[in-house]
């Protein structure tokens, strides 16, 4: 399921990109330094935005949704497996082997102060 939300979401990136470079900014005409600088919409500079700008909208909106549906899922698989559970497993054990028997670097230490104690 991540996978496919993120073919979307790399698509969709992609597309902003696209779209944001293929369109020009107002400043772009020449026309626009003597006053024509709403020449680029139907409506004037209040009226409504070209196909373009509505793509990228509708581009950038399932990049948003995509990202926040990522991060869901992953944080998802994240709460299910649990941060410990693999390395507890694997993590070498601080109890020594045989419980019955003691550790050797114990009994080492055990014995140095022993010695150093004077009767």
């Amino acid at each position: 399921m991540s996978f496919i939300v993120l073919v979307i979401h790399v698509l969709a990136a992609l597309g902003v990109v696209g779209l944001v470079l293929m369109q020009h900014g107002k400043g772009a005409d020449m026309g626009a330094a003597f006053g024509g600088g709403s020449s680029g919409s139907l409506f004037g500079s209040s009226g409504s935005a070209n196909f373009l700008s509505r793509l990228t909208a509708v581009f950038a909106t399932i990049f948003f949704i995509t990202s926040m549906s990522l991060s869901f899922l992953q944080f998802e698989q994240t709460r299910s497996v649990g941060v410990m559970s693999g390395t507890v497993t694997d993590a070498p054990s601080a109890v020594p082997a045989a419980i019955g028997k003691p550790d050797p670097v114990q009994q080492e230490n055990e014995s140095s102060k022993s010695d150093d104690i004077p009767n």
